[in-house]
């Protein structure tokens, strides 16, 4: 296996490798948009400095052992939000998670996160498919893997049911595979020589 980049960038946001000394930006960024996280995020009704230490001590960790690859969305150097990607769909897969400052939604900012990782994502040996899983209750989500033409392949309801108070239990999961990513790739390209 190997690891993508530690530093992603385009021309709105930039993604880079969670670090320790992001404490006090990741607990600022958190408390200031915890209406809007729990709703959709269990650890959201429960947070604290410790916990946000301990998310980044996880982040390190589970990077050196290639299980997930967190990153920090930044635009301007401030922290506005997280995303990775997480083996965690089985061997050739994964899955791509994001969260946004609630003052930064409605801007294509995590699509633009969520492109940038899975084209990281597809340049890791073995990859075959990558993932957006998110409750049915929760459209926002699904609008960035649709305007990333992600295909939704399943709606499935939750073994436990809801896990966040906005929740309804039943989980959509949206699929691109490398060879559907490869033809996105060229179709972009192929316009934007057109347009030049």
């Amino acid at each position: 296996m190997e690891k993508p980049a530690e530093n992603l960038s385009s021309d709105q946001v930039a993604l880079r490798r969670w670090r320790m000394s992001d404490l006090d930006a990741l607990e600022r960024a958190i408390y200031e948009s915890l209406d809007h996280l729990v709703p959709w995020m269990p650890w959201a009704a429960d947070p604290g400095r410790q916990q946000t230490h301990d998310f980044l001590a996880r982040s390190h960790e589970e990077w050196e052992t290639e299980q997930a690859f967190g990153y920090a969305i930044t635009s301007d150097a401030a922290v506005i939000g997280s995303c990775g990607l997480m083996r965690r769909i089985g061997t050739g897969g994964l899955e791509i998670g994001y969260w946004l400052h609630p003052h930064r939604t409605g801007r294509g900012l995590a699509t633009t996160a969520a492109e940038a990782l899975t084209g990281q994502g597809f340049q890791l040996a073995g990859t075959d498919r990558i993932e957006i899983h998110h409750d049915a209750a929760n459209p926002a989500s699904g609008a960035v893997a649709r305007r990333l033409a992600f295909t939704e392949i399943e709606r499935v309801q939750a073994r436990e049911g809801p896990v966040a108070p906005g929740e309804m239990g039943i989980g959509v999961i949206w699929r691109m595979t490398a060879d559907q990513w490869k033809e996105r790739s060229a179709e972009c390209a192929q316009r934007a020589t057109e347009q030049s």
